[in-house]
């Protein structure tokens, strides 16, 4: 009897997980090559570099005062199409 979430759910809500595709990604492709990391490291690189970037939108909402800290795949979606694509 858990009183919230677990966590293998929050990795995969979008709301909260916004490099659920890079995440795949990654798995998908060890899974592809046997788990030889090193014909990943492009699938590796774009999630680290889509962690560092939302983390840091996460940390400029908190400091602004903006809830949720993290925007919604929705938002996030609105953001990415401002940009012209994904800026990581």
């Amino acid at each position: 009897m858990m009183a919230g979430k677990s966590s293998a759910c929050k990795v995969r809500n979008v709301d909260i997980n916004p490099c659920i595709e890079e995440s795949d990604g990654s798995q998908k492709c060890l899974d592809a090559y046997n788990y030889d990391k090193s014909m990943c490291s492009a699938y590796f690189m774009r999630y680290k570099n889509c962690r560092k970037y939302w983390h840091g939108v996460m940390l400029q909402r908190r400091r602004d005062g903006v809830k949720p800290d993290m925007p919604t795949a929705e938002e996030r979606e609105q953001i990415i199409t401002a940009l012209g694509g994904k800026p990581y």
